[in-house]
Parts: C-alpha cells; sequence; structure tokens
C-alpha cells in the first residue's frame, strides 16, 4: 500500500507520485472497480435503483480519481515518460469501458429497472440518471449482438490510442519549431514587452537574441506586431502545417483512421453518421439542426465578413502597397486598422492588465455575482511551483471548493487553456462532498522589468475559462456524473462565455483593471473603446469560427471512407467561408486537436450555438443590472449548481423565463 495513488486522499499528493506509481495504481484501480461491478451483478435480490444504478454510479471511484490526476499530468506537466504510460493504460482503460457497458448481465440489471421505471417514484435527478445509464448501454452497443460487440471494442481500443498519438504529434511539432532570430531589426514593430520575452526565451535555451515558438503568447504578437512579412509567413507557415510534414509526427494518416472508424463506430450502433450518434445527447439533436444553424449564421455573417476583408485588404495596400491579403497578414493589418480607427491596441491596454489584478478582478465578480470569497492556501501539494491554490467558501463561511490556477506555456504543457477537476461533487452517505477544480491557461510571464501583462484577449480567456469553474465549484447535485460541466456539449459553453461579458462592462473594469506601475483606474474613454471595438471584424470572426464548424461537420457527418486526401476535403469544405487565398503547404484538420482529440468531434458548432445562450442571457443582466443579485441568484440556482440533472433547455428557460433568441447575437455583434 506504499503507492499513493491507491491510499485515499482528498486532494491529490502530488509531491509523493511518481511515474512509476501511475500503471499499477491503474491496474490496480481497475481490478478493484471490477470486484464493485461484479458485486452489483451477482446480487441476487431483485434490480432496485438503490442496489443497481446507485451502486453503478458510486463504483470505480479510486479509478476515477487516479485517471483525473494523471491526464490532468498527461496535458499540464508531461515528459515522455508519462506519455508512454498514457499510451499503455489507455487501452486498459478503453477495454475496462466496454467490460462495463457490453457487460450482459449488468445491462440486464439496468434495463429491467428502465421498463419499470414510471412505477418507481423517482425524483427528477435520479430519473435523469436512469435514463443516463441506461443510453450509455445502449448507445454503445448493450443490444449489439456478440461479434458486433466484439468489433466494437477493438474500435473503442483504437481510437484511444490514435487519439493521444494525435495529440502527442501537435505537441512535438509545438515544440519541434523555433525561429531564432539574431537581428534586433527583424524585431520591428515588436512592443518592448514581448521582445524582452522573446530574449528571455532564447536566454533559457542558451542562444543568443531572440525566440519565437508556436506557443500562442509568443506566436500571436509576432503574427500581430513584426513588420517583417517573410518572417511571418515563415511563422505562420510552420503554425498552419503542424501534424502536415510527412514526417514521424504527421496526422494525415490518423486524421482518416479516426474519422473512418468513428463512421464505422456510428453505422454498427444504427447511426447513420458519428454526426448522428453524437448529436442525439445535444441540444441541437441532428446534424440538419446543426447546417440549419450554421448557414443561417453563415448568410447573416458572410457580408460582413467580405466588406471587413475588402476594407482591410484595401488598408493594406495604402499602407505598404500589398496587393493581395495573405494568412500571415491578416493579424498584422487588422492590428493596425484598429489602432487606426479607435486608438487601441493591446500596448496601450496591458498595463491595466497585470495578471494578479485580472484574478482578483474575477474573484471580485464572482463575490458580487454568488457571494463566493476566495483566499489563497499554501499548504496545498501542487504538480508544479508555478501552480497557485485558493479555498473557496460562501457568504456564511461554508467550504464551497478547492481551486487550482496555472497559468504559464512550459515545455511539457499542451497550448491553449482549459478548466478541469481533480475531484468531482456530489452527496453521499448525507454529506455533500465538495469539488476542486482547476484553470489550465498560457499567458505572458513576468520579466525582469515588467510583471505578467494580459492582452485584453487573454483577459476574455481567463474569464472564459473562469466561468467553466464556476460550473464546477458551484455544482451541488446528488450524483457525481450529473455534477457540474457534466452537460450537453452544446450548453456547457453557457457558463465560460457568459463570464466574459462582464469584461466589457464599466462597473466590473473599475473594480480591477488598474495601472500597474500608477495604481491608475482605467480611464472610462478607454473603458469606451473597448466596447467600441468588441465588435470590430466580428463578420471574419464568426466566419472563421462556422468555418471550423462546417469542416468538424464535414469529417463526421457523412461516410468518410471515399476521402484520400486530407488537404482536399478541408479546402472544400472551406469553400464557403473561405477569404484569404490558399495555403497548399498548411493543414488545419492535422492539428484540429479539439476535434481529434478532445471531446469536440460533431460538435464545434456549440461554441456559436452557445454565444446564441450566453449573449441571450448577458442581456437580461443588462436589463436589470449586470450585478443584480435575484438574477445572478437565479443563474446559480438554475444553471451552475444544476448540472446535467435536467434538460438544458428545461434549466435555461426556467432562468430566462423563455428560449433564447437569435437576434440577441446578432444585435451584439453588430450583424443584424
Amino acid at each position: 500500500m506504499s503507492n499513493p495513488l491507491l491510499q485515499s486522499f482528498d486532494t491529490a499528493p502530488f509531491s509523493k507520485i511518481k511515474n512509476e506509481h501511475f500503471k499499477p495504481a491503474f491496474l490496480q484501480a481497475i481490478e478493484d472497480a471490477r470486484t464493485e461491478i461484479d458485486a452489483i451483478t451477482k446480487n441476487t435480490d431483485a434490480p432496485t435503483f438503490e442496489n443497481t444504478i446507485e451502486a453503478l454510479e458510486f463504483s470505480g471511484q479510486q479509478l476515477d480519481r487516479v485517471s483525473s490526476v494523471f491526464f490532468n499530468l498527461n496535458s499540464a506537466e508531461t515528459n515522455e515518460e508519462i506519455q508512454k504510460i498514457a499510451q499503455e493504460v489507455s487501452p486498459l482503460l478503453s477495454e475496462f469501458s466496454n467490460d462495463i457497458t457490453l457487460n450482459e448481465a449488468l445491462f440486464k440489471r439496468i434495463k429491467a429497472i428502465y421498463e419499470q421505471k414510471n412505477e418507481l417514484d423517482l425524483n427528477i435527478e435520479q430519473d435523469t440518471l436512469l435514463d443516463k445509464k441506461y443510453k450509455s448501454f445502449s448507445r454503445n452497443g448493450a443490444n449489439l449482438p456478440d461479434d458486433k460487440k466484439k468489433r466494437l471494442r477493438e474500435i473503442d481500443t483504437e481510437l484511444s490510442k490514435l487519439k493521444l498519438k494525435f495529440g502527442e504529434n501537435v505537441l512535438a511539432e509545438t515544440n519541434a519549431y523555433e525561429l531564432h532570430i539574431t537581428n534586433e531589426k527583424d524585431l520591428d514593430g515588436m512592443p518592448e514587452g514581448e521582445k524582452e520575452a522573446a530574449a528571455q526565451m532564447a536566454k533559457a535555451k542558451d542562444k543568443e537574441g531572440w525566440l519565437v515558438t508556436l506557443d500562442y503568447p509568443s506566436y500571436i504578437p509576432f503574427m500581430k506586431y513584426a513588420k517583417n512579412r517573410e518572417l511571418r509567413k515563415k511563422l505562420s507557415l510552420a503554425f498552419g502545417s503542424k501534424g502536415f510534414h510527412g514526417n514521424a509526427y504527421d496526422n494525415q494518416e490518423n486524421v482518416l483512421k479516426i474519422a473512418n472508424l468513428r463512421h464505422e463506430r456510428a453505422i454498427l450502433l444504427g447511426y447513420p453518421s458519428h454526426a448522428h450518434f453524437v448529436l442525439e445527447e445535444r441540444m441541437a439533436e441532428t446534424p440538419e439542426k446543426v447546417y440549419e444553424f450554421l448557414n443561417e449564421l453563415l448568410i447573416k455573417a458572410k457580408p460582413a465578413a467580405e466588406r471587413e476583408f475588402n476594407q482591410l485588404e484595401e488598408f493594406a495596400k495604402e499602407l505598404d502597397g500589398i496587393d493581395h491579403l495573405q494568412k500571415w497578414d491578416g493579424s498584422y493589418y487588422a492590428e493596425k486598422l484598429k489602432q487606426k480607427l479607435f486608438d487601441l491596441d493591446d500596448e496601450k491596454l496591458k498595463p491595466y492588465f497585470k495578471l494578479e489584478n485580472v484574478i482578483a478582478g474575477v474573484f471580485k465578480v464572482a463575490e458580487k455575482l454568488f457571494g463566493l470569497k476566495f483566499t489563497e492556501v499554501y499548504d496545498i501539494d501542487t504538480y508544479h511551483e508555478e501552480v497557485k491554490t485558493f479555498c473557496i467558501t460562501d457568504e456564511k463561511g461554508n467550504f464551497i471548493s478547492l481551486f487550482y490556477a496555472d497559468f504559464h506555456p512550459r515545455p511539457g504543457k499542451r497550448g491553449g487553456a482549459w478548466m478541469t477537476s481533480f475531484k468531482p461533487q456530489y452527496v453521499k452517505d448525507g454529506e455533500n462532498v465538495r469539488p476542486h477544480i482547476s484553470n489550465v491557461c498560457n499567458f505572458t510571464r513576468s520579466t525582469p522589468s515588467k510583471p505578467s501583462l494580459l492582452t485584453f484577449n487573454e483577459v476574455t480567456t481567463l474569464f472564459h475559462e473562469f466561468g467553466h469553474g464556476l460550473h464546477g465549484m458551484l455544482a451541488n447535485t446528488t450524483y457525481p456524473s450529473l455534477s457540474g460541466t457534466s452537460v450537453y456539449w452544446d450548453f456547457v459553453e453557457l457558463p465560460s462565455q457568459v463570464m466574459e461579458n462582464w469584461c466589457y462592462e464599466k462597473e466590473a473594469l473599475e473594480l480591477f483593471a488598474k495601472h500597474y506601475e500608477t495604481g491608475e483606474t482605467i480611464p472610462m474613454e478607454l473603458i469606451t473603446k473597448i466596447k467600441e471595438s468588441a465588435t470590430f471584424h466580428e463578420g471574419m470572426t464568426t466566419l472563421r469560427q462556422l468555418s471550423f464548424g462546417l469542416l468538424d461537420m464535414s469529417w463526421h457527418g457523412a461516410d468518410p471512407s471515399n476521402i484520400k486526401d486530407v488537404k482536399s476535403h478541408e479546402t472544400e469544405a472551406f469553400k464557403g467561408t473561405q477569404l484569404y487565398p490558399d495555403t497548399p503547404e498548411t493543414c488545419m484538420s492535422t492539428a484540429f486537436s479539439h476535434i481529434f482529440q478532445g471531446g469536440y468531434s460533431s460538435g464545434y458548432y456549440s461554441y456559436k450555438w452557445a454565444e446564441v445562450l450566453d449573449a441571450d442571457a448577458f442581456a437580461y443582466f443588462k436589463e436589470k443590472g449586470i450585478f443584480n443579485k435575484e438574477i445572478a441568484t437565479k443563474f446559480k440556482e438554475n444553471v451552475l449548481s444544476k448540472g446535467g440533472t435536467e434538460k438544458p433547455m428545461v434549466l435555461y428557460k426556467r432562468f430566462r423565463g423563455a428560449e433564447p433568441k437569435v437576434e440577441a447575437l446578432l444585435e451584439r455583434a453588430g450583424l443584424l
């Protein structure tokens, strides 16, 4: 029992865990979970909700804890050894998961309860849990004949490996590339802080000069500010060709295999496509509805996007004689045009967004809305010295959640930003077990002369991930699988996206946007400019999001077996949304981790879907006051705390009093 992962723990014992502990912990926890399943199936009593559904729900908790610690590390602090273990344990977990969903004795008990559910007097949460458990079996092959069950297992095992490999390749390609600059002239246009960060990166790798990488905090400023068009092109092509080099990290084969295996799996289960399978458990319900939704927005956004693009091309021509705008010109000239139109750029704003102040600000917003108090604590074990921990309590001093915050890029950390959890919320034996939630981001570090100063975009990212965090922290349900962010995928972005709205409001900004040197509150004129520029290039931004949603649906909404070439397929999918000339050497799909590694396959549309919800929800706050306690409480009680206990539209209507209107989004985006 010397393995810390197999002992009972509340907070994850990171400092005690060594890599060699993981595999034995997985093997033992899987074995223990099997024993718990056996106890359910061998029970000679007639199946009841308690002895079957609840028993199943609370089985394998040790395995869940081990998995959450391990896979969170694989995202935020990985190394070759952890990646190798991931490749070894993923098939084992996939096999175990299949062993449960294809366990006939277990399914027989569940089915018996499901068939008499109308006589059972279940409450709404129990009813949802029963429905979810039954579907998790029926939607994963429990009703299939043996030969098809066997094939399903093979597909799931292979998919688990392919998805991991896809992600590892993207990370390897990201880490392998660096733009090494030795002539300072090549950094013309770059703000001092960004130059300093690039110099710091070079120094960390014992190199002269400056380094620019494909990590967002390094890549985006260079694309936005660097005058050197050739170097922007070089960096843009490197960024856009991850997994598309025909080398050991090439993902083309993985993309085709994943798409085809998903399709085969859907057909096995009786669905016309992977998208049909996925969307059955989403607010959108069908691929037709998704296409209808995306195309409706496309009709509204495309004319605006084309106008914006032509204006940008004219501007670039006027400024620098550029005849045809290319992908590597977009950010650069958009930033210049934005400065011209609004006299606003990130360098003016960044001094007001010191990372620590923004964190304090998001806490303050949560306190005013939901009565939460955040206290930094220093005795919680973490996986890296940069991770901060906070204890969250309510107005009465009750413990609500533990919060881990990890904000800077490292070689072992994947790009982007996400929320995750180390422990879910649930109620068992009369105790409300509170969650441990984590936000992971990749923001610019402090330098010897400046603290970590965020771009406005990074400020909204922090608020966004914190919105997911609140969804996890404020969870208040009985069952872990219905708790927190365990909701329909096209509903999960509502709490995160709605939080971004506070970043544009004077009342909220004045709480935390203070100059890091003078302490001066952000001036009103800058707040006005932030609001005015919020819809800048909204048409182009919307078109870009729609293009990703349509690409996702093109891979998953029909039979992909005729697709032989990833790039040609992608070009075809992008046809209706393309503004920039195509670059043959780049490919989006081979690094589209959201859909080929993460959980967004057939679900990328949900960002836009949730924007409709969030625009509609925030319109309600605006109407009543952005810190209105009554509305905030309604949002907390009907959305944030309820998890997946009821259908999302039911919860939303209970909060808002009506279904969301797409007009709220179009109006906010200036597209009406």
